[in-house]
């Protein structure tokens, strides 16, 4: 226990009233520090590590317990980024706290640091323990083209969903559709292939691309290496989403079911 008390992780955020990551509203803890540098990154204020606010795993679920009343029975609460696997070990005593509780936790992640190396693996393995969902960002499939998007290969991220299915854990997968880059159909038959072979994906959804974040890259000094990519508009996406079959999973929404052909 006194260990678990010195165990800081560094905190970016909060968002005490997310709709979007998990079922039900999350109180949503964004971590700090990512290895990735994706392309369109919309919080790229979170890569550095090193800084944050500490916070112990207690305190961090204290404050995440005052919205409590906020979650009824289907919500709960989220660990994202930055990329919270970077701070495994604080994330698994967090969680562990927290279904101690009887709150639903859902992990928001890109994947890029996992390993079967010791000791991270076990840690992995603690903090799944007390995992109930998945949210797994898949950039791209195409290996040269995910290390040019994210600057790092997607081989790892790929074992970790194949890790995950093996072993029960529900997922739900994400893919930001940029023109001209993610949108690639033969890439996303790829991807798709991939993730009907995963035994425990429940939803399927395509994130559209935007510039919102395009300031905070302004903000930090660093060139925006998309400034002259659009948005995708409304076919392009349901192309995307029917290349990915999002209807053909569990938790589909029902705008999702809309699309399944008939």
């Amino acid at each position: 226990m006194e260990q678990h008390n010195r165990l800081l992780g560094r905190i970016h955020s909060v968002e005490t009233f997310g709709l979007v990551d998990g079922p039900g509203v999350r109180y949503v803890l964004f971590l700090q520090g990512c290895a990735m540098r994706c392309q369109y990154c919309h919080n790229p204020e979170t890569w550095a590590c090193g800084v944050g606010e500490e916070q112990t795993p207690s305190q961090a679920l204290q404050k995440a317990l005052r919205y409590k009343p906020y979650w009824k029975n289907n919500g709960g609460l989220t660990v994202s980024g930055g990329e919270p696997l970077l701070q495994a070990e604080f994330t698994a005593e967090l969680f562990r706290l927290a279904k101690a509780k009887g709150v639903h936790t859902a992990l928001d992640t890109a994947g890029q640091p996992y390993t079967e190396a010791e000791p991270w693996h076990s840690t992995f393995e603690c903090l799944m323990q007390n995992t109930d969902l998945v949210i797994l960002d898949l950039k791209a499939f195409d290996a040269e083209l995910h290390r040019r998007l994210t600057g790092h290969d997607p081989a790892s991220i790929q074992a970790m969903a194949r890790w995950l299915s093996d072993h029960g854990k529900a997922l739900w997968i994400r893919h930001v559709l940029v023109p001209g880059l993610t949108d690639g159909e033969e890439d996303l038959r790829q991807m798709s292939e991939f993730i009907h072979g995963l035994a425990t994906v429940r939803r399927v959804e395509v994130l559209p691309y935007h510039t919102l974040g395009v300031y905070k890259w302004e903000k930090l000094g660093v060139p925006y290496p998309l400034q002259d990519v659009p948005t995708p508009d409304g076919r392009a996406v349901r192309r995307a989403e029917e290349l990915l079959q999002v209807w053909a999973y569990p938790d589909a929404t029902p705008e999702q079911r809309e699309l399944k052909p008939q």
